[in-house]
């Protein structure tokens, strides 16, 4: 049959049929492509985990969850970067020598891709305790004058610098573990995974 032939109505018909599969086809995907996205027991349990950073200002703190453990974004002052080389004879390990506690990219005197960023698990390495934040050096800290800003763990009393490095006689024997991560852009982060390595 030609398509003059065709009755207008049959093919505005077809014309609205069509249409309305192509939305049904849509509307079932969207809940089969959202459930394709990470689960937050999944995200808890390793899937990488996308921080913005934008808002931390200067000796800020920024606390997130991956893997169900505590990772601490701290943007550091130019004040607190100098007072890293300045500890390094009262620390355990000041060059991070030990291989397993941060990805190689972060095993320089900084311990990060970026200076001004650090990026630790905030689980002390003796039992699992989580430490106290004591930024600020001197007394006000509450740790005595000599006290050049970091971690204090409450449970036994061990103390990290502001790198996450351990000081020495104190329980912890490691530094703070440094998580696998990228920079998506100046102001995005992931947690998780890395251009070398892949997720962790």
């Amino acid at each position: 049959m030609s398509e003059e032939g065709v009755d207008p109505r049959r093919r505005r018909l077809l014309a609205i049929t069509t249409g309305l599969g192509l939305v049904g086809s849509v509307y079932a995907a969207v809940p089969f492509v959202a459930s394709m996205a990470p689960s937050a027991r999944a995200r808890a349990a390793g899937a990488p985990v996308e921080v913005d950073i934008s808002k931390l200002e200067l000796g800020q703190l920024l606390t997130e969850e991956w893997r169900g453990k505590p990772v601490w974004i701290l943007r550091r002052t130019p004040e607190m970067l100098k007072l890293l080389p300045q500890v390094e004879p009262q620390l355990v390990d000041p060059k991070s020598e030990v291989t397993d506690q941060q990805p190689a990219y972060a095993k320089n005197p900084t311990r990060s891709l970026k200076p001004e960023i650090m990026i630790v698990v905030g689980i002390c390495t003796h039992l699992g305790c989580s430490p106290d934040k004591r930024l600020a050096a001197g007394p006000a800290s509450g740790l005595g004058e000599d006290w050049p800003g970091g971690f204090f763990c409450p449970c036994h009393g061990s103390k990290f610098d502001l790198a996450g490095r351990v000081f020495k006689n104190v329980p912890a024997p490691r530094n703070l573990v440094v998580p696998p991560h990228m920079y998506l852009s100046d102001t995005r982060i992931l947690i998780g995974e890395d251009k070398n390595k892949g997720a962790a």
